[in-house]
């Protein structure tokens, strides 16, 4: 939910993209240099930090590019970015949210096993239209209330309640209570991208909340098409808590 990146009309990422443009990371750099090519080897995390150990090639830092929305990473290495220096996404009627790769330009960063953000719900916006995905995602409610609909359930959220949701589980969070929700969405990234990323299920606990389809369908296009399109924007006060009044 919300871990592919939100330009849809979709609520999800779009599948990462290969290095094209960007600028090497040192792991690329030492996949080429083994065989003047990218190795087709099967991944081994293990067998990548001996090499990297050994031919001195360390994994460089992505460049933080000042746009007029904020910082955006580009590249593909390690970053520290601060949320409310960096973009976030407008989306009217499902609130909004920080992502924490980059868009908007060439070479912005994908993450590639993992997607993450930050999504604040005002009461009744619904995070996603209801879905299930082939794999895993989990939540936890930093702030505010929120009304999670898992499998036909209902289940209200209060701070710190963590969901947990396996491959397969038809779901959605809904803003609730009297003011914001943040909450903290983390999703895999391994079989949820491509044409068998998932669905949008109809479900009547979804409809009443008006976070649900009327008709199964794959395409984000079409479940997302009563909602404008998402805008990428600055962070504005008062988004998180802490903020000065």
């Amino acid at each position: 939910m919300n871990v592919r990146r939100p330009t849809e009309a979709s609520a999800r990422v779009l599948p990462p993209h290969p290095l094209g443009a960007h600028e090497s990371t040192g792991i690329d750099q030492l996949r080429r240099s083994r065989h003047g090519r990218e190795s087709s080897a099967p991944f081994s995390v293990h067998r990548l930090r001996a090499d990297l150990t050994s031919s001195g090639v360390v994994v460089s830092e992505a460049q933080l590019v000042s746009t007029e929305r904020g910082l955006v990473p580009k590249g593909d290495g390690w970053f520290v970015l601060n949320s409310r220096e960096t973009q976030w996404w407008e989306r009217k009627g499902r609130g909004v949210l920080c992502e924490f790769e980059g868009a908007g330009f060439e070479g912005a960063t994908d993450f590639a096993q993992l997607g993450i953000n930050l999504t604040l719900l005002g009461p009744c916006e619904p995070m996603a239209m209801y879905h299930w995905e082939a794999d895993q995602e989990d939540f936890l409610v930093l702030a505010g209330e929120a009304l999670l609909i898992v499998e036909g359930q209902e289940r209200p959220l209060r701070q710190w309640d963590f969901v947990h949701c396996p491959p397969g589980t038809s779901h959605t969070i809904v803003g609730a209570g009297t003011g914001p929700c943040l909450v903290l969405a983390v999703g895999a990234r391994d079989r949820s991208t491509g044409p068998d990323w998932g669905a949008y299920t109809v479900d009547e606990a979804a409809l009443r909340h008006a976070a649900g389809v009327e008709r199964e369908t794959s395409e984000p296009a079409e479940a997302y098409a009563r909602f404008e399109r998402s805008e990428l924007t600055r962070y504005r006060d008062g988004w998180l808590p802490g903020d000065e009044p």
